[in-house]
C-alpha cells in the first residue's frame, strides 16, 4: 500500500542557521557558503518522511501527484509540457491529449511539466523551503515522470538545480568534464562525449544538488519514476542590461523637459560637416548627468520589473464575483489575501514590483506597507488599510493577480 506524501509549507521565518535534513544535517547558511555554485551535493533522506513511513509500517509514501493527474496537467494550455522519447530520440511540445502520452508500462519516455508550483499546492509547498535563495533567482519547479529507461540524455544546465526523487528510483551519472560540446545530429541538447565520474541511485526522498555546467544524465529505473526539479534562472548580464535599458528608455516618456528640441544658435561654420556636433554631445551629456543614467540605482527599477514578469504561459482570471471596493476593504481586515500562484513579486528597497509593474508608486503609506508584506510573505492577513480609493491592491485583485484564501 502507498499514500501520497503531503509536503508541509515552510515556516514564515526560515531557520537558515539551523541544521536541515533537506541538506543532510547542515544549515542553509552553510550550504550556500560551501556548495552553492561550487560543487554537487548528494543528500540521502532529504525528505525524512519517506524513510520514516517505510520503517514504521507497511505503508509507503507516493508522490503527491499521480501519473493520472500529471497526464491531465499535460493537456492544459497554460502549462508548458514536453514529451521526450529515446531509441530514437524524439521531442514534442504540448499540450498533449491523454492518448499521446505513453502508459506506465512502456519504456524510454519522459514527460516534463514546467511551473508546477503554480498549479498544485504540493509543488508550491516544496518550493517554499527554498526561499533562503533570492526570489529573483527562482525559475520554477519542474516535474519529470518517466517509464523505465526514460531520461533526457546526458546534458548540462547553465543554472543551479535541486533534483528531488519523489517516486521510484533514478540513476544519476555526473561529471565535471570541461568538454560540453553537443551532438549536432540529435534534436535535443545532448552531450557528444559524456564521461561519467560519479554514479548514484536515488530513492524516494533523496535529493541531488548540481551547480551550473555539471554534466549529468538521469535514467529512470522504475515505471512512474518522478523527479521534482527546483531550478534557478541565471539570465546573462547582456539580457539584464538590455531589459533594464529598454525600461529605462520607456520611463523617459514621463519627463516633459526631454520633449524640448535640440537647438544650437551658437553653432559656427565648420569645415568638418561629417562630424557629430560638439554642442549636441555637450547637451546630451548634460541630460545624462541630470538623469543620473550612469548610476546603478537609476537602472535597477527596470531590472527588477523585468525579473518580476510572470511566465509566458501565465493566465490570470478575474474573480467571477468581484467584491466592490468597500467589501474588499472589509474582507482585508478579516481574511488572508495571497498572491496568485502565477504571480511573481519582487522588492527593490520599499518599492514592490508585481508581474512587471511597480505597484507601490503613488500609493499611501499603508498600501506600500501592505505590498511589502505581500512581497515578503506572499500573503497579507487581517490588514486595516483605511481608504483604498485608487489602491493598486484593489486594481490587481480585480485583475486576478491577488486572491483571497477560501
Amino acid at each position: 500500500m502507498s499514500k501520497p506524501y503531503q509536503p508541509p509549507p515552510a515556516p514564515k521565518n526560515l531557520p537558515i542557521n539551523a541544521p536541515w535534513a533537506l541538506f543532510g544535517g547542515i544549515s542553509p547558511k552553510r550550504f550556500m557558503q560551501e556548495y552553492w555554485q561550487k560543487k554537487p551535493l548528494l543528500i540521502r533522506g532529504a525528505i525524512p518522511a519517506f524513510t520514516l513511513e517505510s520503517q514504521n509500517g507497511s505503508t509507503n509514501l507516493a508522490s503527491p501527484i499521480s501519473y493520472e493527474e500529471l497526464v491531465e496537467f499535460a493537456n492544459q494550455e497554460n502549462l508548458e509540457s514536453r514529451l521526450i522519447q529515446s531509441d530514437p530520440w524524439r521531442f514534442q511540445h504540448g499540450p498533449f491529449q491523454k492518448k499521446a502520452i505513453p502508459n506506465l508500462n512502456k519504456s524510454n519516455w519522459t514527460l516534463l511539466l514546467q511551473g508546477m508550483e503554480a498549479h498544485h499546492l504540493a509543488a508550491a509547498n516544496i518550493l517554499s523551503w527554498f526561499r533562503f535563495i533570492p526570489d529573483a533567482r527562482l525559475d520554477d519547479l519542474m516535474i519529470s515522470i518517466a517509464g523505465i529507461g526514460g531520461g533526457v540524455g546526458p546534458h548540462f544546465d547553465s543554472y543551479d538545480v535541486f533534483l528531488i526523487q519523489m517516486s521510484g528510483r533514478r540513476e544519476w551519472r555526473i561529471s565535471e568534464q570541461t568538454d560540453l560540446s553537443l551532438n549536432p545530429a540529435l534534436p535535443l541538447k545532448i552531450l557528444q562525449n559524456f564521461q561519467s565520474e560519479f554514479e548514484w541511485i536515488l530513492e524516494p526522498g533523496d535529493m541531488l544538488y548540481l551547480p551550473p555546467h555539471i554534466a549529468h544524465d538521469g535514467i529512470a529505473l522504475d515505471a512512474g519514476c518522478q523527479t521534482w526539479s527546483v531550478g534557478f534562472r541565471s539570465p546573462s548580464l547582456k539580457e539584464l542590461l538590455q531589459e533594464g535599458l529598454w525600461r529605462l528608455a520607456e520611463s523617459l516618456e514621463n519627463i516633459p523637459e526631454l520633449d524640448k528640441k535640440f537647438s544650437d544658435p551658437k553653432q559656427p561654420a565648420t569645415l568638418q560637416a561629417e562630424q557629430l556636433p560638439k554642442e549636441l554631445i555637450k547637451q546630451l551629456n548634460a541630460q545624462l548627468q541630470k538623469l543620473k543614467l550612469n548610476q546603478i540605482n537609476t537602472f535597477l527599477p527596470g531590472v527588477t520589473a523585468y525579473l518580476s514578469e510572470p511566465k509566458q504561459q501565465a493566465i490570470f482570471e478575474s474573480p467571477s464575483k468581484p467584491l466592490n471596493s468597500k467589501a474588499f476593504l472589509k474582507k482585508l481586515t478579516q481574511g488572508k489575501l495571497k498572491t496568485s500562484p502565477q504571480t511573481r513579486i519582487l522588492s527593490l528597497g520599499k518599492k514592490v514590483y508585481c508581474n512587471g509593474d511597480e505597484v507601490t508608486k503613488n500609493q499611501t503609506a499603508k498600501v506600500i506597507a501592505a505590498w511589502n508584506a505581500l512581497s515578503a510573505n506572499k500573503c497579507l492577513e487581517n490588514a486595516n488599510l483605511g481608504n483604498i480609493q485608487d489602491s493598486s491592491l484593489y486594481e490587481v485583485y480585480l485583475a486576478g493577480w491577488l486572491v483571497f484564501e477560501v
